[in-house]
């Protein structure tokens, strides 16, 4: 029989919340309890699938934890595999060398952890022999490649290398213990079980390399179903994947096209429309959409002004469609042309346009960064990036507001759309 396990990393549980905590406690909730219930999935899915082991390839944990919540949590989900016959083999990843659970922690004699040193551990199969290695690094930077420090591969048994690395390198990861593609081929495992990158990748070649993803998404960042990889070996050492699905809160952007409406009823009814339609396409329990309203409308002036007010539609919309939360909603719109009546112009118009030179203006522009500047200055270190964590983020940041302040205080003024 072949010999088959469960691939899995990144998994962060209890990962903190805060910024949507700040905004909606309830679907901070939902989100902050996403990342056990993702576990209990993979663990069911070990269980269901009769697998011979569970591989976690790092940050099980989110950091420097303390609670015995999370721990006993973990203990139960570890003893559910153990009554099972399933063996965990587990390294330790950049998050989970801050966390004290890592340390304290006491598991079943069945969860392999593997330390500082490269260890090689051999679980015979009904069919064939599984010889895992892993490798655990202390500290939360890793700046090396530590493939060096790996045993080659054992004769006459297929070999599984277990590693948390950031490869070649990918946006929004932090360098950890970087290696090629290229050079994991060539070392002559069967299978790369990897770890720290959030998105899905598989690599085929001389050997099959898999990075699996987070099993749950955080954050409109994380956005898309989520999954484990289910792993088959069989006799000839050749190697099956099957991607399975774990997540239990999709996060999507959501678009609505508001072009040609009028009245708020006619805005509603696309927003219920586009959210039913991404409920639809979403296999995961929930859906957390980030709502972005697009298009040229007459509705564009009082959409921005009575933005609470659309906010509160689009969250009775998501709630009408079921299972669906609206996490923030986003305005890209345009007012149609407004083509003079006679030689009346509209004034609200044109100072606009009035204000819109003016804050295009070097002077006026000298002045907003100024202001900006002094007031991160005056912001604890770690609020301090909303404006950008360069030069060029900076003028970006003042682009978008000095826009958006022309078209927020027309919006306030300008009265020819309501509800």
């Amino acid at each position: 029989m072949a010999f088959r396990f469960v691939h899995t990393a990144d998994i962060h549980l209890d990962s903190p919340l805060r910024s949507l905590a700040l905004r909606n406690p309830e679907l901070a909730e939902l989100v902050g309890d996403a990342s056990r219930q993702a576990f209990i999935a993979v663990v069911d899915l070990c269980l269901t699938e009769q697998v011979d082991a569970l591989v976690i390839a790092g940050d099980l944990y989110d950091g420097d934890q303390t609670s015995m919540k999370t721990a006993r949590f973990l203990a139960y989900q570890m003893t559910r595999l153990h009554q099972a016959g399933v063996r965990v083999y587990m390294i330790r990843g950049n998050h989970d060398a801050m966390s004290r659970i890592t340390k304290q922690l006491v598991l079943p004699d069945t969860v392999t952890i593997f330390g500082g040193r490269c260890q090689s551990v051999v679980q015979p199969g009904s069919g064939i022999d599984v010889a895992f290695h892993g490798l655990s690094f202390a500290s939360p930077k890793a700046p090396e490649s530590l493939l060096p420090k790996y045993a080659r591969p054992q004769e006459g048994a297929a070999n599984i290398g277990i590693m948390h690395t950031s490869l070649a390198g990918s946006p929004g990861h932090d360098v950890y213990a970087p290696c090629s593609v290229a050079d994991l081929h060539g070392h002559g495992f069967d299978y790369w079980a990897l770890g720290h990158i959030h998105v899905r990748q598989v690599y085929s070649g001389a050997s099959t390399l898999v990075m699996p993803g987070i099993p749950q998404g955080r954050d409109i960042n994380e956005a898309g179903e989520k999954s484990v990889t289910l792993v088959t070996v069989r006799n000839d050492r050749s190697v099956k994947i099957e991607e399975r699905l774990t997540s239990v809160a999709q996060f999507e952007r959501v678009g609505v096209d508001l072009t040609g409406t009028a009245e708020w009823s006619e805005a509603v009814i696309r927003i219920r429309a586009g959210l039913e339609q991404a409920r639809k396409e979403a296999r995961s329990r929930y859906l957390v959409a980030r709502l972005g309203l697009v298009g040229t409308s007459a509705l564009s002036w009082s959409l921005m002004r009575d933005r609470d007010l659309a906010v509160a539609e689009a969250e009775q919309a998501a709630e009408q469609v079921g299972d669906t939360w609206v996490e923030r909603l986003d305005l890209d719109l345009s007012a149609p042309v407004l083509r003079d009546s006679g030689n009346v112009a509209d004034p609200t118009l044109e100072l606009a346009e009035s204000m819109r030179a003016n804050a295009g203006s070097e002077a006026f522009r000298s002045e907003a960064r100024e202001f900006v500047l002094k007031t991160i200055a005056d912001l604890p270190p770690d609020a301090r990036g909303f404006a950008g964590k360069d030069e060029a983020g900076l003028e970006r940041f003042l682009d978008d507001v000095l826009a958006g302040g022309v078209d927020l205080v027309t919006a306030r003024l300008k009265s020819g759309a309501t509800r």
